[in-house]
């Protein structure tokens, strides 16, 4: 009921015709306090009739104030929380529940000390929501700056900054305008988690993989017995395992936060649809591919894990994690192009991904060296070393290898060349896992294998598995959807014959007139790529219009589109009740010189058509994750909250009606 209440409120604000809401003005103020101590204060001017929520409000609310203070070269160290004024306090009947908000001023104080001599600025980010007695604004964010001058200057004065933004907007899509004026914010956080969790199992997955490589796996009972032998008493062995499994983990923790850190978090997102990247990191997979089947083995210099082995020696903590250190370079043969995969993998995800990606892959290989070292009788369960190692390298490296032309699809669908279509990418994954089939079964061997007389029952259940995924891919090449693994392969519509082999062209599209700069998109939708073209056209049809804001290189829009609006009753819709434009933010077409221009979100100037549609998404709904879906109509006004990925068809169902029936009111 809640969510109800707070959807159509949200709704009643985007309602207003031709008015454009700012109602809140911050402005920041610094003061020394003592030696490398400050005072952050960020003001808030509200508009009368006009409350800004307070910090502290319970789920399920209106959004509350929140501050994040970027600190990502850890010069400075927060004192407490940000306080703030004591406003005012009372049961809202509408959120049912007490809620404090602020009229007319607010001021919120964040006491920090600097950790180091260097003093620097300091940006802060503010996310915030304001309501009168009739309307509530989208949750907006504002970044702040709090200019921190010389000890001497700041001695005899304070320093105020306005923050604010110059209300009018210029953009060259009149259209676009009207929307940013009336946009209603939905924030995907929860797909964000979902994606980090996806992130941490994978990698934890990953890491039980590595542990069944020769490199590792032995090293298992060797530095269990260590730790069992040397220490005098068992807790005390128990102990020194338990740090030792930790400093593991601190390692590959510290190597994600590395790449997090050297990318940037708000940096990486970006690259999954670089060209460069893509290109660089197939390279990097096919290398990775090769070592793990036998051709080289990429070690780390030995000059570094013979220094690093000395320190082992040291005895203590010291040593213990000197030990750890040594394990992770002596085993870099085998982990190394598993980190590598993990970590592009990662990266492509953006933010702290990499970190969690290489917590989850620690985690799993830490967890047996402690687990032994308590239980030390449960050595005598594992299998004996041998051959089946090596298997386990191979296989690997096979799923590397038809991961990298994922990597490779992605740089060829943003620069549209159609080198890799459907068919070309669908005929490569079925040579590897045929081949991984043959190996499984023994009618292959590699340089690094050892005779084979037999095959074990596992591995034949396996090679039964890989066959069957084989055959199972073979039907895409005529054209199945292949929804196991919606969202890997290039889209239905990129192929040398969308229709599947053999057939000029299906039917129903040669019977039908396409509208001016339409063409058949997803499923056989009539899909627009220009905002006004598709706008005109959608006044025509008298039918809302449904903005995608997607990618070529966009796992997610892949799956959303042959996974959901392949659904008979989704699909109904989206072809006969709406007007589909997609918007592609990775289009590297560059637009006209005339339409270039200045982003006032980012400084950064738009010289590509996938550039102003990223832009258009970033000013208009403060998102930049695909998939992004808008309802609107034909004035730009939004008809429902807008959604991000949504597998359940249930539920995407409702909203597109939702949007529907708004606009038919």
């Amino acid at each position: 009921m809640k969510n109800t209440i707070i959807t159509f409120m949200l709704l009643l604000s985007c309602s207003i015709f031709g008015q454009m809401y700012n109602p809140v003005k911050w402005t920041t103020t610094v003061e020394k306090t003592a030696d490398k101590e400050y005072i952050l204060k960020a003001q808030a001017v509200i508009q009368s009739g006009w409350h800004l929520y307070g910090q502290y409000i319970e789920e399920g609310g209106p959004s509350p104030t929140a501050f994040t203070f970027k600190n990502a070269q850890k010069k400075f160290e927060l004192i407490g929380k940000t306080t703030e004024d004591k406003g005012h306090e009372t049961v809202d009947k509408i959120f049912d529940m007490k809620i404090k908000y602020f009229e007319d001023k607010a001021v919120f104080t964040q006491k920090i000390k600097f950790t180091s001599d260097e003093i620097v600025n300091i940006a802060a980010e503010v996310e915030f929501m304001v309501c009168d007695d009739s309307n509530c604004l989208p949750p907006s964010s504002e970044e702040l700056s709090f200019k921190i001058p010389s000890a001497k200057k700041l001695a005899s004065a304070e320093v105020t900054t306005d923050l604010t933004k110059s209300d009018s907007v210029q953009t060259e899509d009149k259209s676009a305008e009207k929307a940013t004026e009336k946009a209603v914010v939905n924030h995907p956080e929860k797909n964000k988690s979902r994606g980090l969790i996806s992130i941490f199992i994978i990698a934890f997955l990953s890491g039980f993989a590595a542990l069944l490589t020769p490199c590792v796996f032995p090293m298992i009972p060797m530095t269990v017995s260590y730790f069992t032998k040397q220490s005098k008493t068992k807790a005390a062995g128990i102990k020194n395992a338990l740090i030792y499994g930790f400093s593991i983990v601190i390692i590959y923790v510290l190597l994600g936060s590395i790449v997090t850190a050297v990318f940037g978090a708000d940096s990486l997102n970006a690259l999954s649809t670089n060209v460069w990247f893509n290109l660089i990191f197939f390279i990097l997979l096919v290398v990775f591919a090769c070592s793990f089947l036998g051709a080289f083995e990429i070690m780390l210099p030995n000059s570094l894990a013979n220094k690093v082995d000395s320190q082992a020696d040291r005895g203590g903590l010291i040593g213990i994690f000197f030990m750890a250190l040594a394990l992770a370079i002596v085993s870099f043969s085998c982990t190394g192009p598993i980190v590598g995969t993990l970590l592009v993998e990662a990266a492509s995800k953006g933010g702290i991904a990499p970190i969690v990606g290489m917590l989850g892959f620690s985690i799993a290989i830490a967890l047996p060296f402690s687990l032994f070292a308590a239980f030390p009788g449960w050595l005598n369960a594992l299998p004996k070393s041998g051959g089946w190692l090596n298997t386990v390298k191979v296989v690997l490296g096979f799923l590397e290898l038809a991961l990298a032309f994922k990597f490779l699809s992605n740089a060829d669908l943003v620069l549209q060349l159609h080198w890799l279509e459907r068919e070309v990418f669908l005929t490569i994954w079925i040579a590897v896992f045929a081949v991984l089939a043959l190996y499984l079964f023994g009618k292959i061997t590699l340089p690094h294998d050892s005779p084979l007389h037999n095959i074990s029952v596992g591995r034949l259940i396996f090679g039964l598995l890989v066959l069957s995924f084989t055959i199972y891919l073979i039907p895409g090449l005529f054209g199945a959807p292949l929804k196991l693994i919606s969202g890997f392969p290039p889209p239905m519509h990129y192929s040398e014959s969308p229709d599947g082999f053999g057939v000029s062209g299906n039917s129903a599209q040669s019977k039908t007139i396409l509208p001016e700069g339409a063409e058949f998109g997803p499923q056989n939708i009539i899909t627009f790529h220009d905002y006004q073209k598709g706008m005109e056209f959608a006044k025509k049809a008298g039918k809302p219009i449904l903005l995608d804001f997607t990618g070529y290189a966009c796992v997610n829009c892949r799956k959303m589109e042959e996974l959901v609006w392949s659904d008979a009753k989704i699909l109904g819709v989206l072809k006969n009740d709406l007007v589909l434009i997609s918007l592609y933010v990775d289009d590297k077409k560059e637009l006209p010189e005339s339409e270039q221009y200045i982003s006032e979100t980012t400084g950064k100037k738009i010289k590509t058509i996938g550039n102003k549609w990223s832009d258009l998404q970033i000013k208009t709904y403060k998102a930049n994750a695909q998939p992004f879906y808008v309802i609107v109509d034909h004035n730009s006004n939004n008809l429902t909250q807008p959604s991000a990925y949504n597998p359940d068809i249930e539920n995407y169902y409702d909203w597109l009606n939702t949007g529907i029936k708004n606009f038919k009111k």
